[in-house]
């Protein structure tokens, strides 16, 4: 349903039996059938006010028909019916149809004109409307828990951030096992401050919604520790636990982990699309094409209309190089869910693929309106922006990027190149440091770092950034070949030859003598060490010792 995917999170519901609320708000895990009950018992109450998965005989007769209107998407005949009703179900009924109405609208105005990214340029006509009639209930205090959800999802879609932060809350508090109240909060958090400074129901599923938040938050040893805990709470065959374990492993990169959290999970639920997409990026990373083709099959065999099948079909195409096909099928996923955040992303580095940087920004900056803490979208506009040569437009990206992920070496790295365009040397050279010491992942920063000491004539610690980088490499058993070992060892034989280190240096061109890049020079330079080392005999001098900046004879690739 195009219209519904707005506001799809409320697809999953926790509610409490409304004459039980108060058992509800107990935090601990002691009674899991108590917590079982209240489960079942959502489900009815949420089809009944049209919440797909999330009545007192008082307008009984209006809500089964507007109801029965409702099913088939008739949202305004629905909303007519129910003119007048009094009841609490009705009331949100009413309001949620004209919701719907307005957004399917919408989605009519724009699905033949436009595409998906000129799509977040169409609004409802219906929100302000409803935000001002919802305003009154609520300062009157008329608004029951799905009411308030309602009216958050509102107030967001204006933009009214604070004002649905407010809200959101405060259905929680109302219905604190409504799910969907507790996804649309998640989604307005921008950090650890924000999130405590928050006043939350003391009910078990704020476990589940802090755990969800540090996985947000990129906390992710705090969001380990917290799935751990529920897991050894009761939750241990909870294939929901499983799928956010194998994420939080995802965002750290680990993707041996995550990938192995994966395939359990499929065995467990081998009709699941959920995360699936989020698997997909993960098979992509590692070129994996028999299995992502295999996924992708899999995933159309099950439903072909769901956006994550849609993504991982176009991840499949991307591998393949098939870029056109690949954004056509992102552009899919964003009919179905113009919120699909990795659609978005995905979307984006696809045209940049294609070389155009400018629908890939407009991408890229849907992806940040739909969550601006997706770190992959302040990236990719900043490669965007460097390709265009604006290296002031790419700091501000990549700082966006690198406050999201402050461990992330890439971040660093991407923000020490754009220092160094800029001529900001010292800042340059402390984001290579800091990208080399939180771990490196491109392995890039310590040659990025020996390139501008060397650039600068710092000698002394340029050499000594050539020299760990090639210990780094051959002690994590790297292939000889990788790319820029040469360009370091040819560096270090120049530096030991001008400061009469022989040795080191005769060991330096050895080295160089197997590179096909760098094997002229280094015979070069063993010819003039070996010319050196003849006067030296000749005329019985002995060259004066100097420190090395560190043994490079003791170690061997």
């Amino acid at each position: 349903d195009k219209c519904a995917v707005s506001i799809r999170p409320v697809i999953i519901c926790f509610i409490p039996h409304t004459g039980n609320l108060i058992s509800c708000l107990d935090s601990t895990f002691g009674d899991l059938v108590q917590i079982k009950k209240q489960l079942i018992s959502v489900i009815s109450l949420c089809k009944e006010r049209g919440l797909v998965h999330s009545e007192d005989a008082q307008d009984m007769d209006a809500l089964g028909l507007a109801k029965s209107y409702f099913d088939l998407k008739e949202y305004d005949r629905a909303a007519y019916f129910l003119r007048g009703c009094s009841s609490q179900k009705a009331y949100f009924l009413y309001m949620y149809s004209r919701y719907l109405s307005g957004e399917k609208k919408k989605d009519d105005e724009t699905v033949d004109s436009l595409g998906p990214l000129e799509k977040g340029q169409v609004r409802n006509e219906a929100l302000r409307e409803l935000r001002v009639e919802l305003s009154k209930k609520h300062s009157a205090g008329e608004l029951d828990g799905f009411t308030l959800y309602l009216y958050g999802v509102v107030l967001r879609k204006l933009d009214l951030l604070k004002e649905a932060v407010d809200v959101f809350v405060e259905a929680t508090h109302a219905l604190p096992l409504h799910w969907g109240a507790w996804l649309e909060l998640c989604n307005l958090i921008t950090n650890i401050d924000m999130l405590k400074s928050l006043s939350l129901p003391d009910c078990w599923i704020r476990d589940f919604f802090i755990a969800h938040m540090y996985t947000e938050l990129q906390m992710i040893k705090e969001a380990l520790q917290k799935y751990q805990s529920l897991i050894e709470s009761g939750f241990s065959k909870s294939t929901y636990i499983v799928s956010q374990i194998a994420v939080a492993y995802h965002n750290i990169r680990d993707i041996d982990q995550a990938l192995a959290l994966f395939n359990e999970l499929r065995e467990q639920d081998p009709f699941r699309i959920e995360n699936m997409d989020t698997f997909s990026n993960l098979l992509y990373v590692r070129s994996m094409k028999p299995e992502l083709s295999y996924l992708a099959h899999n995933l159309v065999g099950i439903d072909k209309y769901r956006v994550e099948t849609c993504c991982v079909i176009g991840n499949y195409y991307s591998l393949r190089s098939q870029h056109e096909k690949a954004a056509l099928y992102f552009q899919r996923a964003l009919k179905l869910n113009p919120r699909c955040l990795g659609a978005w992303t995905l979307m984006g580095h696809e045209y940049m693929e294609m070389k155009n940087t400018s629908a890939a920004i407009q991408a890229y900056r849907h992806a940040i309106e739909v969550n601006k803490r997706d770190y992959r979208a302040w990236y990719g506009l900043g490669q965007t922006y460097e390709i265009l040569k604006m290296p002031f437009y790419c700091l501000y990206y990549y700082r966006k990027a690198h406050q999201l992920r402050p461990n992330d070496s890439r971040m660093l790295v991407a923000l020490g190149e754009s220092y160094e365009k800029l001529s900001q040397h010292v800042e340059a050279k402390k984001c290579y440091w800091r990208a080399y010491t939180v771990g490196d992942v491109e392995r890039m920063a310590l040659l990025k770092l020996a390139k501008l000491h060397e650039q600068l004539n710092e000698s002394d610690d340029a050499a000594q950034c050539y020299i760990i980088y090639i210990q780094d490499i051959f002690s994590c058993g790297e292939q000889l070949e990788h790319a820029e070992v040469s360009t370091a060892l040819r560096y270090l034989g120049q530096y030991y030859f001008k400061n009469k280190l022989y040795e080191e240096a005769s060991l330096c061109a050895q080295r160089c003598c197997d590179y096909n890049d760098a094997r002229e020079e280094g015979k070069a330079l063993l010819r003039q060490i070996s010319q050196v080392r003849d006067h030296m005999e000749a005329s019985n001098t002995t060259p004066v010792r100097r420190v090395s900046p560190l043994d490079l004879s003791s170690f061997s690739p």
